[in-house]
């Protein structure tokens, strides 16, 4: 029988773990998590973030690091020796069982930090098959060409045998230490075929969750739930530091609405590691426009990752390669995380994916400063408005499937909208409404 060429295959072929539907993620640099750096530790810090209510935890790499040509004095988790072994640095294999174990006991789902693209000059792998990995003009041995990473080298997935070794290894972890699918470092470096068997036979344990640090559209088909959505953060950053409008990050939502699959996750975020670590805390990168930034993370298409520390208000770039520790205290983004992932629990359309209601755009008079949306599905609604300049903005909504009686998100006060309205918001202001 043959297949009719014009019938539209599914767009997203791998099937999202059920758990995922509504999920938000949550980093953790067991380094800088705790004054002991370890998985043991860690897991005093297990209630309070299911109280934050965050759902995946993502661990960084959990492998003994390089000596050999190491940057700083504990060097990067990037530069993985053994990756079949864990860094006595954080504990052993049986303390990443017992905080895995204990994480799913509360409700959490754990991914591990995944660097298939290199490895340390000193993994025994170099010694043991020095054909598995890639070589420079010369013949020697490469750090990724183009980048200053002179403490790793790169592998070769032109060969068969180490990609039978590095699926083994990924699977390694998913049986016996229980972890539920991996965060993938320069995901778009490895062969993407390598990823779609990964996927399909880690599947084949249980369901997995994979996050690709990546974007691309091809990613989302058989290998990746998630990719990063780095240029969404290097837009509202532009837009803070007034080097662009509202109508760039309309550039990029179109884009997400286009280009990528419907089923397709974008992680959305403020900060991560290499944020934080190389080019600035929270603070420095948004000013002004970080909380209305930090809550279209939560109430936009994606799902919203907070790295550790931003619910403390760390204020501080956290040293990539030393041992550096997070100050936790209360502070008010703290409260706000809170409130927002209770709100994206509760109504779904803030769901990921096609789970969720789509952005449909509500017009308005100052569309370079103001961006305002609903998203609907299943008969629920909300309806955002956030005003992406320094200046009060007063706006008339145009034609949009705004009409109705909300409920102010945060401060519980009823609010009428229609076509033609006049519209308030404060310099840097954010409004979130809901409805049925």
């Amino acid at each position: 029988m043959t297949t009719n060429p014009y019938t539209p295959r599914p767009a997203v072929e791998l099937t999202h773990p059920e758990w995922s539907r509504d999920a938000t993620i949550y980093q953790i640099n067991q380094r800088n998590f705790t004054p002991e750096g370890t998985f043991r530790a860690a897991e005093a810090h297990l209630p309070r973030l299911r109280d934050l209510g965050v759902d995946i935890l993502w661990l960084m790499p959990v492998h003994p690091i390089g000596e050999l040509n190491r940057k700083g004095g504990l060097g990067s988790p990037y530069a993985v020796k053994d990756y079949l072994g864990v860094n006595p640095e954080f504990g052993t294999l049986d303390d990443l069982r017992h905080f895995v174990a204990a994480a799913h006991d509360l409700g959490f789902h754990v991914i591990l930090d995944w660097v298939a693209n290199h490895t340390a000059w000193d993994n025994p792998l170099v010694e043991e098959h020095p054909e598995w990995y890639a070589r420079d003009w010369n013949g020697s041995f490469r750090p990724t060409p183009w980048w200053d990473w002179d403490d790793i080298i790169d592998l070769d997935y032109d060969n068969e045998d180490l990609r039978r070794y590095m699926t083994e290894a990924m699977k390694f972890w998913v049986r016996e230490a229980d972890v539920d699918g991996y965060r993938c470092d320069v995901a778009g470096f490895v062969p993407l075929d390598f990823w779609e068997n990964v996927r399909r036979e880690l599947d084949e344990i249980k369901p997995v969750f994979m996050l690709a640090e990546w974007e691309s559209r091809d990613l989302h088909v058989r290998a990746f739930d998630m990719s990063y959505a780095w240029s969404w953060n290097d837009t509202l950053h532009k837009i803070a530091h007034g080097k662009a409008d509202v109508d760039v990050l309309k550039v990029y939502y179109a884009w997400n609405d286009r280009f990528y699959q419907r089923d397709a996750y974008r992680m959305l975020f403020v900060s991560n590691h290499d944020k934080n670590a190389w080019e600035g805390t929270e603070y420095e990168q948004f000013g002004d426009a970080l909380v209305p930034s930090i809550v279209l993370s939560v109430v936009s298409e994606g799902m919203p990752l907070i790295y550790n520390g931003q619910e403390a208000g760390s204020d501080r770039r956290l040293d990539f390669f030393e041992k550096d520790e997070i100050e936790w205290r209360n502070d008010e983004q703290g409260e706000l995380y809170r409130r927002l992932l209770a709100l994206r629990k509760a109504h779904p359309a803030l769901r990921n994916g096609a789970a969720g209601g789509r952005m449909v755009r509500v017009p308005n008079s100052a569309e370079a400063a103001v961006l305002s949306f609903v998203r609907q599905v299943e008969g629920d609604r909300v309806f955002a408005a956030f005003n992406f300049s320094p200046q009060e903005q007063t706006v008339t909504l145009g034609a949009g499937p705004q009409a109705g009686t909300w409920t102010d998100a945060f401060s519980g006060d009823a609010v009428e909208l229609a076509p033609g309205q006049s519209y308030t918001l404060p310099a840097w202001g954010h409004q979130v409404l809901v409805g049925s």
